[in-house]
């Protein structure tokens, strides 16, 4: 265990450095996207791949949070893709701040990601996303959310240990896109609760925001889906690279 320890703790480190962008094909490409779509669409994938996003939504939450010096009481995390990040707040800026940046967030997480894989810092970001991941530890206080947080660091430790370094980058473009489809999924959900599912409209960010503001919450979903389409904005820049590289017909 302690071999195993070490072993991933170097590999870490190892990972602080640029190294090669990696030469990804349109047809890789096609093939990345494809995956990101099965693990953030059908149900039977969602089911699992979608606790990573929950994760993800509610650390933007405590960052958000620890960013405006709030302090951060914890995080509770459900296998139904519930969460709750409790933080302590004396003015209402902070509040409306921590609370805003829960749904954009995985957005911007797979946006950096996708970056990230094609701009030779792969290794980094598997690197930070797994100090996140098990830093995340001190903040959980529920037995599910324990259980949670253990499979998503077991998973990217995995990744870090047993990916070689020139296929990180193909792996964290994968993830980041995943992310990404992921972000426009949640958006979509949030969305139904307002116009079909008003019973859980307590639960709601944007609802939560509107009672702090009194700004509707059709305002704040836009807001968020403003920050996921700059984050698909951003993403995009690399692979449109990759994709206007395909061959075009002879010309005379």
């Amino acid at each position: 265990m302690t071999d195993v320890a070490g072993s991933l703790w170097q590999r870490i480190l190892s990972g602080f450095s640029q190294s090669p962008s990696p030469q990804v094909t349109a047809m890789e490409l096609m093939l990345v996207i494809l995956v990101a779509t099965a693990l953030s669409l059908p149900k039977g994938s969602w089911r699992y791949f979608g606790l990573l996003a929950t994760v993800t939504h509610e650390l933007g939450h405590a960052f958000a949070a620890l960013m405006t010096g709030q302090r951060l009481g914890g995080i509770r995390l459900s296998l139904d893709h519930s969460g709750t990040t409790t933080t302590y707040s004396r003015g209402r800026f902070p509040a409306v701040w921590s609370t805003f940046w829960g749904y954009p967030v995985p957005g911007v997480v797979g946006a950096a990601m996708v970056w990230s894989g094609f701009n030779g810092w792969g290794p980094a970001a598997m690197s930070v996303g797994t100090l996140i991941l098990l830093g995340s530890f001190l903040f959980i206080r529920n037995a599910m959310g324990l259980l949670i947080t253990s499979a998503a660091v077991l998973g990217s430790a995995l990744l870090v240990l047993f990916v070689p370094p020139e296929f990180t980058a193909h792996v964290v473009i994968s993830l980041g896109l995943a992310l990404l489809v992921a972000a426009v999924r949640d958006l979509a959900k949030l969305s139904n609760v307002h116009l079909r599912r008003r019973d859980r409209l307590p639960t709601s960010d944007a609802h939560l925001l509107y009672r702090a503001t009194s700004v509707p919450s059709a305002i704040w979903i836009l807001l968020f889906a403003a920050v996921v389409a700059g984050s698909w904005w951003v993403a995009w820049q690399p692979m449109a690279q990759v994709l206007t590289a395909l061959p075009g017909p002879a010309r005379q």
